[in-house]
């Protein structure tokens, strides 16, 4: 009896080994095939500017089975006005996995007519078989009229930076202005101050108070290329939200900025006049303000002599004095001189002369 319960236990157990090593060669369920369908595009952009819309976004690398594309990607751009359906802006685009898009949509007469409205942009993916996970992210801009273009722009180089003009219109839509540096990095190397921090190639201006058509950027640097360029820029409150709609950018300006301009003037020039047992002691003293012009390099003191009938003579050495004042050693007592001082720059321009100090020197003593 135990014999047969040994042997009924024994098949048991390998019953249950065969079972199990033919349990791990069954094939599971069968998968559907992948239907290959990219990734939704989730980064689109676009920005309007006149007529015109530029789009942007990045293709993807994977499809919704999360697995790497292989092939180029059919791309459908549209835009939505309103609650209308979404019109194909252009030709369907052929990308590849990864890359990135653009496209300019040159916006029909209807959507640039008109009060402003939501305008909706989608791209949409389709594999070889023509199919799609779907639209992208809406990118939104604004239908209708824009803002009348900027005309006349114009600059003029002051010493205080560069003046920026253009042509009035009765328009009060504020102004936009692009900045470009066009100096190459080499160039603004060796023009730079070691100090200077880099400049940013790209930069905007906001102009708010366009009633005398002309705004100031102080923020150039001499010996550097710029260009400039303009639109009118208007806010409009959409659905309880501010939005801008730009207008048609203006040509390029080109504007050198070069420093042809010399320091300001000197002034609070003070002479002062001592006199001592012998003519070494003899002297006048010149004091004034300082510049305060960052590329000052010193000054030119210059003398005439009597009631201001003769020649100015460079009575100072020909490196600028570094500092505002001057010993003048070179008189005579009973004399009456007239002084002046120039600023001079880094570049070698010199300003005009400063207001006349006037003094005698005594006798000695």
């Amino acid at each position: 009896m135990r014999g047969l319960v040994n042997c009924g236990l024994v098949g048991m157990v390998l019953a249950g080994v065969v079972a199990s090593m033919a349990g791990c060669g069954t094939p599971g369920a069968p998968q559907p095939p992948s239907l290959n369908l990219p990734d939704k595009v989730t980064d689109l952009s676009a920005l309007r500017t006149g007529n015109q819309v530029a789009l942007q976004w990045t293709m993807p690398r994977r499809n919704t089975d999360n697995l790497l594309l292989t092939s180029d990607m059919t791309v459908r751009v549209c835009r939505q006005d309103g609650a209308s359906g979404c019109v194909d802006a252009g030709k369907p685009l052929q990308l590849a996995p990864g890359a990135s898009g653009n496209f300019t949509d040159a916006l029909p007469a209807e959507e640039t007519v008109g009060s402003a409205r939501v305008l909706r942009y989608f791209v949409e993916l389709k594999n070889r078989n023509s199919r799609s996970a779907g639209l992208s992210n809406a990118a939104v801009v604004l239908a209708g009229a824009p803002p009348a273009a900027v005309e006349g722009l114009a600059a003029v180089v002051r010493k205080s930076g560069v003046v920026v003009h253009w042509t009035q219109n009765g328009e009060n839509t504020p102004v936009r202005l692009q900045r470009m540096l066009l100096t190459p990095p080499t160039a603004q190397a060796k023009t730079n101050l070691l100090t200077a921090p880099t400049e940013p190639v790209e930069q905007t201006m906001r102009i708010d108070d366009v009633d005398q058509g002309r705004a100031l950027d102080k923020t150039v640097r001499f010996s550097q290329v710029y260009a400039y360029r303009a639109q009118r820029v208007a806010q409009v409150m959409v659905d309880g939200k501010t939005m801008e709609l730009a207008g048609e950018l203006s040509a390029p300006m080109r504007v050198e900025v070069n420093d042809v301009f010399p320091p300001e003037v000197p002034s609070g020039l003070v002479a002062v006049a001592t006199a001592g047992n012998d003519s070494s002691e003899t002297a006048v003293d010149l004091s004034w303000q300082p510049n305060t012009d960052a590329d000052t390099a010193g000054y030119a003191v210059y003398r005439r002599e009597g009631e201001g009938e003769g020649d100015w003579q460079r009575v100072s050495p020909p490196v600028p004095v570094v500092g505002p004042a001057f010993h003048d050693a070179h008189v005579e007592p009973g004399h009456t001189y007239r002084y002046a001082v120039t600023a001079l720059d880094q570049r070698g321009h010199e300003s005009t002369r400063s207001a006349e100090a006037q003094e005698t020197v005594p006798t000695e003593q």
